[in-house]
């Protein structure tokens, strides 16, 4: 068993088709084929099934795939210890972030820790499921580290690194009933229409609990998946939004009200997991982290 035929199975696994896999890993497709074949004849199951939705685990390859993580882990982690003693930190460190975490300068922090480590290579993603789905890429070994809005506290799979949060404010328009007050409690607004995000996604967790905990019901007229363009919905007139203080435009079009009397406050936080030891590249950014983000509340 070689290490490149669990990195090629581990890749397919993830992607879920051996074209993305291939691309990946920047070879061609019946490079990846070939080396699921070979596992597998060593291994003596299917492990992969080919089907119209791309490459699906057997029970087989879900037994493998835990295993295959944890032995390329080693690997990464014999690799890395040689590589210090060398005096340089180097790979790949797989980055999940929110679709707009505006709150810390990203393109900053990684500009800085681009020049510290020069020879780490970033990936960058985001998951449609907003912060659940990146703690789930996280627990299932597909990122390093990624930035999170988790309200409430972090499960037992993850270990937190608290960065900064933003209170939400209620965006309405210009125009709106509520435009010209100083600020609005939930009752105020409970019955308007909203513009909110799917389930899973910080801000929306922190608006439902708000809500469960005044004992008020609301209406989502429409989901959104980019948190940064909800502001943009509220002036076209689709409802009412409860959004992070730094997204809201400075516009005639909005007007942007504190929320009294409730828990609305956003956070955001760096995550890595805890059931596994994070590289010496994800160690070296969390290293980087407090010297750059002061971890102030804004308006702090």
């Amino acid at each position: 068993m070689e290490l490149r035929h669990l990195e090629f199975f581990v890749a397919v696994a993830e992607e879920q088709s051996f074209t993305r896999a291939a691309a990946r890993l920047h070879i061609v497709q019946s490079g990846v084929s070939s080396a699921i074949k070979a596992l597998e004849k060593e291994l003596g199951a299917v492990l992969l099934e080919r089907s119209a939705r791309g490459a699906e685990l057997t029970d087989a390859g879900l037994v493998l795939l835990p295993k295959a993580r944890a032995a390329l882990d080693a690997a990464r982690d014999a690799r890395e210890a040689v590589q210090e003693v060398r005096g340089g930190v180097r790979g790949t460190l797989r980055i999940g972030t929110l679709t707009a975490i505006d709150l810390i300068d990203l393109p900053a922090l990684l500009g800085t820790y681009h020049r510290r480590y020069p020879h780490v290579q970033l990936r960058l993603s985001a998951e449609p499921s907003g912060s659940q789905g990146l703690i789930e890429a996280l627990t299932e070994g597909r990122l390093d580290l990624s930035f999170v809005s988790l309200p409430g506290g972090a499960p037992p799979s993850v270990v937190l690194t608290d960065l900064a949060s933003s209170p939400l404010d209620l965006v309405v328009p210009a125009g709106h009933r509520l435009a010209g007050v100083a600020s609005v409690s939930l009752a105020d607004f409970a019955d308007e229409p909203f513009v909110d995000f799917p389930i899973g996604y910080g801000n929306r967790t922190v608006t439902d609990r708000a809500f469960d905990a005044a004992g008020l019901r609301r209406s989502v007229v429409i989901e959104i998946m980019n948190i940064a363009t909800g502001a943009d919905y509220v002036r076209h007139g689709m409802g009412v939004a409860l959004l992070p203080r730094f997204l809201v435009p400075a516009t005639p079009e909005l007007r942007s009200l504190p929320v009294t009397g409730a828990d609305v406050e956003w956070p955001l936080s760096a995550a890595i997991s805890a059931e596994r030891r994070p590289s010496a590249a994800a160690r070296a950014l969390l290293a980087l982290l407090p010297q750059l983000i002061p971890g102030r509340a804004v308006g702090e």
